[in-house]
Formats: structure tokens, sequence, C-alpha cells
């Protein structure tokens, strides 16, 4: 085989590898568009597309040193059509509002606390406490919520900023500066997670906020099974792993499909103003985050900053699967988070005009 045999070989290859990876990223981009149920590849491929993106961005660089500037097209149009996606986890910080947080508004926090680490000095718990205090939030939406601290019930000391509460299941709980008119516990089926919300009147005017805390992936309860069997000598093959997480983590998205569908039909029937808080356990575009989305806005799209990792516990990659959405009426005016590490959660933050 000829040099020249062997370069359009090649170029062949590269070819073929372009088409399939922009295929492929198209496909990612409206995996989260139908349930996974009966869809679950489609379904996962949502979780790739930041591989799917740099493969793409990896192949423009190599047709432009081979000079193929006809096939370089596919790539940046690809690239062009991923930006919204793209949007939903890097925001240029150019274009944060530097004023935004001196004008008048409320602010939202979200925040999973992990049981406050289950300790019992209560100081978890009060430190969390001083940081919504300096961060001057008004509604705090707890997953993971532990009413008891030792001997000391939580609840007792955080009303002294919070005189209003509301409790869903134990260990979801909306904390507010305004008084809550109303609220109603939401139960997902099979699963220990739930949902709540509760009609708050903010200065006359009454908004419904939803807490939820959608099924988790399995994956970390999968790998502490694995350890513990470890422990006692019993021999755990990669191939059994891998099975076990791979199918914890397709029952996990199952799960989460129906309690999204749940969810966003409990909205539509609010007559007020809704915000949604919560930890979805699922990433942008997933079916989950679409079908909560709906014709709201996401909050850290509209006025958030940089790059959004909300999940402390994966170290090498920023998972953003906590979130702030609110109806199209509502103008968001910051958006962030704080660094605590009181929990595998970071606490994230809005500010929305009134």
């Amino acid at each position: 085989m000829g040099k020249l045999a062997v370069y359009r070989y090649v170029a062949m290859m590269f070819l073929v590898i372009q088409v399939v990876v922009s295929v492929f990223t198209f496909v990612a981009l409206n995996g989260g568009d139908v349930t996974p149920v009966g869809n679950p590849a489609r379904a996962m491929l949502v979780y790739v597309l930041p591989l799917l993106i740099v493969a793409n961005l990896l192949l423009f660089v190599y047709w432009l040193v081979r000079r193929k500037w006809f096939y370089a097209i596919i790539p940046v149009v690809t690239f062009v059509c991923c930006i919204p996606y793209i949007g939903t986890l890097y925001q240029i910080p150019f274009f944060a509002d530097k004023e935004a947080e001196k004008e008048n508004g409320i602010k939202i926090a979200t925040y999973n606390v992990a049981m406050f680490g289950r300790e019992v000095t209560g100081f978890k718990a009060q430190d969390i406490l001083a940081e919504m205090r300096s961060q001057d939030v008004d509604v705090l939406c707890i997953q993971e919520y532990n009413e008891m601290s030792g001997n000391k019930k939580n609840s007792e000391t955080y009303k002294e900023y919070f005189p209003y509460m509301a409790v869903g299941r134990e260990d979801m709980v909306i904390f507010s500066r305004y008084p809550i008119t109303r609220h109603q516990t939401m139960l997902f089926e099979e699963t220990n997670n739930s949902a709540m919300w509760a009609d708050i009147n903010i200065k006359g005017s009454e908004f419904r906020i939803f807490n939820v805390h959608m099924e988790t992936t399995g994956i970390n309860h999968t790998l502490h099974q694995a350890s513990k069997l470890q422990a006692k000598n019993y021999d755990v093959s990669d191939s059994q792993l891998l099975s076990a997480i791979y199918g914890n983590y397709m029952m996990g998205m199952y799960f989460r499909a129906g309690q999204a569908i749940q969810v966003a039909n409990e909205m539509r029937q609010s007559p007020h103003p809704i915000i949604l808080c919560g930890d979805f356990n699922d990433v942008p575009y997933s079916f989950v985050y679409n079908t909560l989305l709906g014709n709201m806005v996401d909050g850290f799209k509209e006025c958030g900053s940089g790059f959004m990792k909300t999940y402390r516990g994966s170290n090498k990659k920023p998972v953003r699967i906590d979130y702030i959405f609110h109806d199209e009426g509502i103008k968001g005016l910051t958006y962030y988070r704080s660094d605590l590490t009181y929990s595998d959660h970071f606490p994230i933050y809005m500010k929305i005009a009134l």
C-alpha cells in the first residue's frame, strides 16, 4: 500500500470518526427529551456530553492541521449547537452584574446538608445557620435534614433567624423569614426520597417554593457495599462491580424520571409563581432536568458566573446536580454557591427581584 493510499485511508477513518462523534453529540443533546424507560442508551449519552464536546474540539484541530477546511465545518456546527448546553455548566463572568446584589429582592438558598454529618454537638448546624445569616438568606430549602443534634433540636435555634418552618418528610424542610401560609408533602413510591412545597407570603406577594430531593445514583452505596464485602475477604470482581454500578444507576435513573414527572404535574397546578429548589441527583439536559425545567428559567443560565459545580463528592469532574429554577415572570439577579465543606454538596444561592 503506497503512502497516498495510507493517507487517504487515515483521512477516511478520521472522517468516519467525526461523523460518528457528531451524530452521538446531537443524539445526546436531545437525549433528555425522552424518558429513559425504554430508551436507556439514548438517555445515557447525556452523561458523556462533555467528552463528546471535547472530542469535537480535538477533531476540529485535526482538520485545521490537515487543512481540510470543508471537514472542519462539521465540528464547528456541532459545537455551535452545544452552546446552550455549555451555558448550563459555565457562564462568562463578564456578563455577571456586580451591582445586582445591591438591588431590592429576596434570596433563596438550597442545600443538601447530609444530615449535618450526624454529629452530636450541633456545630455544623449552627455554622450553616451562621452562613445563611451572612448571606442574608430569606428562604432556605434543606434536603437530608436532621432535626436532632445530640439532645438539641436544630429547629429551635434556626427559628431565631427563620421564624417560619415547613416540614415535609422528616429529612425535608423549608425555613423562611416570611410567613408560610400552606405547605404539602409529596411522597415518591418505592423510595425514601420525597418533595414538598410551601406557599410563602413575601411582602404581599404569594410564591410557591418547591423543595425536591430526587433518587440518588446508587454508585456510592454500591462502592460502599463492595468495600464491606472485600473487607470480609469476599472476592468482588471488576465485572461484578461494574454490573452492580450499572444496574443501580439505571434503576436510579428510572426512579428519578417518574419522580420528575410527578413534581412537574404538581407544579402545573400551582396558582402562584413557582421557585423550584433542590438536589436533582442528575445533570443538565437529562430527562429529569428538562422535565422539571419545562417553561421555567434555569437561574444559573440567567445570572450565574463561571463554572458551577455543586457536588463535592466528585473530585475529578465538575458535576452540577443542585438547582434553582423559577417562573419566567420572575427576574433573577444573582446566582452563586459558597464553598462550605460540611456536606458532599455545596449550598446554592439565588437572589430574585421583587
